[in-house]
């Protein structure tokens, strides 16, 4: 028999898509959603019902937690009792587990996974794949896991899992907790994120001084895909001498001396702390 799963946020964006994904698989699957409008929605979307939260947790072997991260700590609590040990709770973010919101029991198993998302640079041929931006659909994806507590024999099941909701999957990374939010929120929201949202701005700055629209628009994005194969080795390539001489005044007009602090542990908790 396979294993029991307990979605709960199940009618919620990521809670629709991991049911499609998990009609896919062998696991057998109970549907938990409080919000009407929620439950109208995996009905609508994926033809599911959902049920109570005693019925979806008896005999569970995985409970999913895709709920925000708001509520980890008080759902997690909240069902707590009413699991028996061994069970794995399965978060989709570090930040959560990170920050200790999580109950204080050792004979459950926690375990996290969380995707990479599509990568700029792939081999997709098909329109669905390409214009997959999020994952999890038409597009390859690389996901992150890390078994935070429990026996070493439960990381295959919780992997296995991970594999079935993110599908379909390119590369998968095992990590720690600590990894993982060195990564998010620290590379790919306080890094990537704010940077990308300069390069917005920027780009409005100069449409603000007159250039087109959509000239700017073309401009940018060409140059980030060009700049980006060189700086991230998906080319051979080099620089010009005045595009080097451009970075070298650039990053110190930008960038404060210490910016790489932002992945000191404290850095990384208080990001967290703000979204928990």
């Amino acid at each position: 028999m396979k294993e029991k799963i307990a979605l709960f946020g199940a009618g919620g964006k990521m809670g629709v898509r991991l049911s499609k994904n998990l009609l896919k698989s062998d696991f057998v699957v109970r549907h938990v959603e409080p919000s009407v409008v929620g439950r109208q929605r995996l009905k609508d979307e994926v033809g599911l019902t959902c049920v109570e939260v005693d019925e979806a947790l008896d005999n569970a072997d995985v409970v999913i937690l895709a709920v925000p991260d708001t509520l980890i700590g008080k759902i997690s609590h909240d069902i707590s009792p009413k699991l028996r040990a061994g069970t794995m709770v399965m978060l989709l973010d570090a930040a959560a587990p990170f920050a200790g919101h999580l109950p204080d029991r050792k004979d459950l198993t926690y375990f996290v996974a969380h995707p990479c998302h599509p990568t700029i640079y792939n081999d997709e041929t098909e329109e669905a794949a390409r214009r997959d931006y999020f994952g999890g659909g038409a597009a390859r994806q690389s996901i992150t896991s890390a078994l935070m507590q429990g026996p070493e024999s439960a990381f295959d099941l919780g992997e296995a899992v991970a594999k079935a909701i993110y599908q379909p999957i390119k590369n998968s990374y095992r990590l720690t907790v600590e990894q993982m939010a060195l990564l998010e929120p620290g590379l790919s929201e306080t890094v990537c994120a704010t940077l990308l949202q300069v390069m917005r701005d920027a780009m409005d700055e100069v449409v603000r001084r007159g250039v087109p629209h959509d000239c700017a628009r073309d401009f940018l994005l060409g140059h980030m895909n060009i700049l980006g194969a060189v700086i991230f080795n998906e080319i051979p390539g080099a620089f010009s001498d005045a595009c080097n001489k451009a970075i070298t005044f650039g990053k110190p007009r930008l960038m404060r001396d210490d910016w790489l602090k932002v992945f000191d542990r404290e850095e990384i908790a208080d990001s967290i702390r703000r979204i928990t």
